[in-house]
């Protein structure tokens, strides 16, 4: 008999042990769920960007996840800057050819790698970005080139849906 009643305790036990599991993940979900971003932060995860206005040399800014985001269609000129510099003479080593996927076109992060400033267009030493904050100046590439910024200025993934469009994100 004592046989049995070891089985029913054991029982009860694992019974109580597997409510209380089950209750505790009922629990602790909802915190878990509120984590997530909502709507309104997944809407901003891409943004499409018309670009048929663009004439070679300008920039425009676009916000994407609450930062901005430089569009720049490029020069010949500015191409051929970009892809004469070499590689051993750059702080963060990239090739042109490895930040833009279309050589006119230049998709790159508004933020200086240094502290977070937001650089100044056509500025600076190398014809590029110059964040005034701290003195970095980055080159026609985004490439950092002077100054305390220990890296390029990002590049976020992107792609041309067309000609005339480019979705960031």
């Amino acid at each position: 008999m004592s046989e049995k009643k070891t089985k029913r305790r054991d029982f009860l036990f694992t019974a109580t042990y597997a409510v209380g599991a089950v209750g505790a993940a009922a629990v602790v979900w909802p915190m878990i769920d509120q984590m997530n971003p909502d709507a309104s932060v997944k809407a901003l995860a891409s943004t499409e960007v018309d670009i048929s206005s663009m004439n070679p040399g300008k920039t425009i800014t676009v916000l994407w996840r609450g930062k901005p985001v430089f569009i720049r269609r490029r020069t010949q000129e500015e191409i051929a800057e970009a892809k004469a510099v070499k590689l051993k003479d750059l702080k963060h080593p990239e090739k042109d050819e490895d930040r833009a996927q279309n050589p006119e076109w230049l998709v790159m992060l508004g933020v200086c790698t240094h502290l977070g400033c937001v650089p100044l267009d056509q500025k600076g030493d190398y014809n590029g970005w110059f964040c005034p904050c701290h003195g970095s100046h980055y080159d026609t590439s985004g490439r950092i080139r002077k100054g305390p910024a220990p890296t390029n200025m990002e590049i976020p993934q992107y792609k041309f849906v067309n000609t005339n469009t480019i979705k960031i994100g």
